[in-house]
């Protein structure tokens, strides 16, 4: 995201029936409180920050999420000694869409995430320029607002390869994935060099599921199981129990019998690294 983005654009638009809703009203509560004992108008104090009158009302109520550099602004202004900064992480985590949180929690906890992927490449291994050019060309299409905001979600989940004890990563391609150019020649070169350098990671697994294949166990659509320490599961598939993340063991069994297929009739992880080399070289 670049520096320069509007100084009339605090943050994002919040759903009042996001869980997340409380405490960006908590927030913008405190920041109106701190404004009025400074004696400070909304029209002055969105002078003195940089903001516009109605947008500084909007996160005041809690219909508009702070950006980082407004809190910072803010705390500033009203000499509120970092008590308006010490919100910043709250409505980091805030600001990505609530679906997105969810997820990443759960990538937050597994030991163990095993994907199969046929459209696009899986969004733990997406540069930012890839997943800005899936959801630009959205239908109906994202405000840039909207795709903003789901590239800096998609983008944070990539945390995961900074954990320590890192999760076990397994991911299978189509080939089609590394050869669809979204968002033209250059974003998918680098793309591919990214997705060569994680291959590379001991954790990682990256396997290429060539298009020539006769027999395909991934036919029903893309597949997905995450497994946490407990010893506890939750996977989803297109194809399968209509399409919902499941948790019981018969049905996790049977994603997991699926994937399992896939890897064995997909090329080896050392055959998919000169695959994606290759490609990489046409591109």
């Amino acid at each position: 995201m670049s520096g320069d983005e509007g100084v009339d654009e605090p943050g994002w638009d919040v759903s009042p029936e996001d869980e997340i809703a409380p405490v960006v009203e908590a927030t913008g509560r405190q920041i109106r409180l701190w404004r009025e004992a400074a004696g400070l108008r909304v029209a002055d104090f969105g002078e003195a920050v940089g903001y516009g009158e109605d947008l500084v009302r909007k996160v005041e109520r809690g219909a508009r999420i702070p950006r980082p550099e407004f809190l910072d602004r803010a705390d500033e202004v009203l000499n509120a000694g970092g008590r308006i900064r010490a919100f910043r992480e709250d409505m980091e985590k805030a600001r990505y869409p609530k679906k997105v949180r969810e997820l990443k929690l759960l990538e937050e906890r597994a030991v163990e995430i095993v994907a199969y992927g046929d459209h696009n490449l899986h969004g733990l291994l997406q540069t930012e320029q890839y997943a800005r050019a899936l959801f630009e060309m959205r239908q109906p299409a994202y405000s840039r607002d909207e795709v903003e905001r789901a590239v800096a979600a998609r983008m944070a989940r990539q945390s995961i390869y900074d954990r320590d004890p890192a999760p076990a990563l397994v991911f299978v391609q189509e080939e089609v994935t590394l050869r669809r150019p979204l968002g033209g020649r250059m974003v998918m070169r680098r793309q591919l060099e990214r997705l060569l350098e994680v291959a590379q990671l001991r954790n990682v697994t990256v396997q290429v599921m060539p298009t020539d294949r006769e027999e395909h166990a991934g036919m029903q659509g893309e597949t997905q199981v995450l497994k946490f320490e407990d010893g506890s599961a939750v996977g989803r598939s297109e194809g399968a129990f209509s399409g919902r993340a499941v948790c019981e063991p018969r049905q996790l069994r049977i994603l997991e019998l699926r994937h399992g297929m896939i890897r064995a009739q997909a090329l080896t992880p050392r055959e998919s690294t000169a695959f994606i080399e290759q490609v990489l070289g046409e591109t």
